[in-house]
C-alpha cells in the first residue's frame, strides 16, 4: 500500500513494530480479557516485573474491534509479568475520570485513547505531573504530544482515508457515503475527510454506533432515498454488516469499503460482499502500547523518538484475504 506522507522516524519506527510483533505471535494467540480489570502475571515467556499498567479506551461495550485491542494488551502483560488493569467508557468526562482513578491507584503507566482530546489533556497532565508515563493509541495521532503523551501507536487515519478515496476514485466512484457512527471522534471525522479529499462528491452521515438497528434504519433510509450513492465507506467492521443489513433491504447496488476488520467482515470479504478494508492492525496497537510502557519503565526506552509509530493503513481484499482470514478468525487481525 502507498504511504505518501512521512513521519518522523518511519522506516525504523516500523521495523522495531515487526519485530516486537513477530515475538507476540510467537509467544502465543488471543486470550480473552475481562471488561474492567485484567491480569497478565499468568504464564509468559518473558520478565516478571511486577508493573501495574492501566489502559483506558473510549470503547462502546459490545464493539468487537476493541477485543483485539485487549488481546494484545493481554499477550504483552503476560510476556512481561505487568498486572493490566483495563477499563472503558464512551463519554468523554467518564473517560477522564477513569485516567483519574489510575493516577490515583498509583499505576506505573498509562495508555490512553484520544478520541477526545481536548476532554483528556488535564487528566493527562495530571498523570505527568504525578511522573506516571503515559502513552497514546489507536486515536489522536495530532493531537498526542500536545496533550502530553509521550508515544503514540496507531494508524494515520489522514492517509488512511485518503488511500481509500483514491482508490475509489480510481473504480470510478461517483457518490461516496461514509458512515460516521461515534459523534466528536477526531478519528472518525478525520477518515472521512480523508476520504472526500481524493473523492469530492463524498457526504458524510452521522449514525449511532450503540445502536445496530438504527445503523440500518438510517442508512436504509438513506439508500432508499438516494440510489446514486454507489459507493459506501463504514469506520467500522460491526457498521459494515448493518450497512450490508441496509443495503439490501433497500435494494443498493453500491460497493461497500470497510475500515477494520472482524471475522464476520474477513469472510464479506473473501466472498466479495465487501470490496476492500483498510486495516490499522488494533492487536499491534494494544501490544505495542503496553510494551512500550514496559520498556520505559525497565529500561528508559523511547519508542519512536516522539514520533508516531504507525501499525497502518493498508488493504485487506480479495488479493490477499487468503492469508489474512484466519488471523482475522483467531481475533488477531
Amino acid at each position: 500500500m502507498k504511504q505518501t506522507r512521512a513521519r518522523r522516524g518511519g522506516p525504523l519506527i516500523i521495523a522495531a513494530v515487526l519485530a516486537v510483533f513477530l515475538s507476540a505471535c510467537a509467544s502465543g494467540g488471543r486470550t480473552d480479557t475481562g471488561s474492567t480489570s485484567n491480569s497478565g502475571s499468568g504464564g509468559g515467556a518473558g520478565d516478571n516485573s511486577g508493573y501495574t499498567i492501566a489502559m483506558i479506551t473510549h470503547e462502546t461495550p459490545g464493539d468487537t474491534f476493541w477485543d483485539k485491542i485487549k488481546s494484545g494488551a493481554t499477550q504483552a502483560a503476560k510476556n512481561y509479568g505487568i498486572d493490566l488493569k483495563y477499563s472503558n467508557d464512551p463519554d468523554p468526562g467518564k473517560q477522564a475520570t477513569l485516567i483519574q482513578n489510575a493516577i490515583d491507584s498509583k499505576v506505573d503507566g498509562i495508555a490512553t485513547t484520544l478520541a477526545t482530546p481536548d476532554a483528556l489533556a488535564a487528566s493527562v497532565k495530571a498523570a505527568k505531573d504525578a511522573k506516571i508515563p503515559v502513552v497514546a493509541f489507536n486515536s489522536g495521532i495530532d493531537q498526542y504530544q500536545s496533550v502530553g503523551a509521550s508515544m503514540y501507536f496507531g494508524s494515520d487515519e489522514k492517509l488512511a482515508g485518503e488511500t481509500a478515496g483514491e482508490r475509489i476514485a480510481q473504480a470510478g466512484g461517483k457518490n461516496v457515503l461514509c458512515v460516521i457512527q461515534a459523534s466528536g471522534s477526531v478519528a472518525l471525522e478525520t477518515r472521512c475527510a480523508g476520504v472526500k479529499s481524493k473523492a469530492p462528491s463524498t457526504e458524510n452521515i452521522q449514525v449511532n454506533g450503540a445502536d445496530d438497528s438504527a445503523v440500518v434504519s438510517s442508512l436504509q433510509a438513506k439508500l432508499s432515498q438516494d440510489k446514486s450513492i454507489d459507493y459506501i465507506v463504514t469506520l467500522g467492521a460491526p457498521i459494515a454488516l448493518d450497512a450490508l443489513k441496509a443495503m439490501d433491504s433497500a435494494g443498493s447496488k453500491a460497493k461497500l469499503v470497510t475500515f477494520d476488520l472482524n471475522a464476520d467482515a474477513a469472510k464479506d470479504i473473501k466472498d466479495g460482499k465487501i470490496a476492500f478494508s483498510i486495516d490499522q492492525q488494533p492487536y499491534v496497537q494494544g501490544y505495542m502500547a503496553v510494551t512500550a510502557l514496559y520498556l520505559d519503565k525497565k529500561n528508559g526506552n523511547d519508542i519512536g523518538g516522539g514520533g508516531p509509530v504507525l501499525t497502518g493503513p493498508s488493504f485487506v481484499d480479495k488479493s490477499n484475504i487468503g492469508t489474512i482470514l484466519p488471523f482475522a478468525q483467531k481475533g488477531t487481525r
